[in-house]
């Protein structure tokens, strides 16, 4: 079974002996030594379909979990159906909850994370984080704000 890792030796995630350290960035290997994918996010519910999210995405869930020391919640990954050209459809975004933590202080964090690409958030409490194009939105009540942003 393939399982993506992250190594600490040099982001800083684990360290050799163990201990859990703040991530600078994920590095992603081979190897089920150290994480499989439940380190990265725990899924809302059994339908919750992740197995095909790209290490890229997987490095945006680990940087929210070490900024925040609370594993993300996966509300959606993969959608075979929604919007035309959403980056669900192409298992490359996840809407997530962190408990405890506000989703203002989520979408602060996922701004900083490496290699993100959208960043939403909803009315319900849910962030979109995705690895496409730069740009960011709020929605509440089929009502959206937001657009492209560096």
């Amino acid at each position: 079974m393939f399982a993506v890792a992250a190594t600490a030796l040099l982001s800083g995630c684990v360290s050799d002996n163990g201990s859990k350290t703040i991530v600078g960035e994920l590095q992603f290997h081979d190897s089920t030594a150290v994480h499989d994918r439940t380190y990265f996010y725990q899924a809302q519910t059994a339908s919750v379909t992740a197995s095909c999210m790209p290490q890229s995405l997987l490095r945006i869930l680990g940087h929210i979990r070490e900024r925040t020391g609370v594993r993300p919640i996966l509300t959606s990954g993969h959608r075979s159906r929604g919007r035309k050209g959403s980056m669900h459809r192409h298992c490359r975004a996840a809407d997530i909850r962190v408990p405890g933590v506000s989703d203002t202080r989520v979408v602060e964090i996922a701004r900083t994370a490496p290699g993100i690409g959208g960043v939403g958030r909803y009315c319900n409490g849910i962030v979109h984080v995705d690895v496409g194009p730069r740009r960011e939105w709020a929605e509440c009540a089929g009502r959206r704000r937001g657009g492209a942003r560096r």
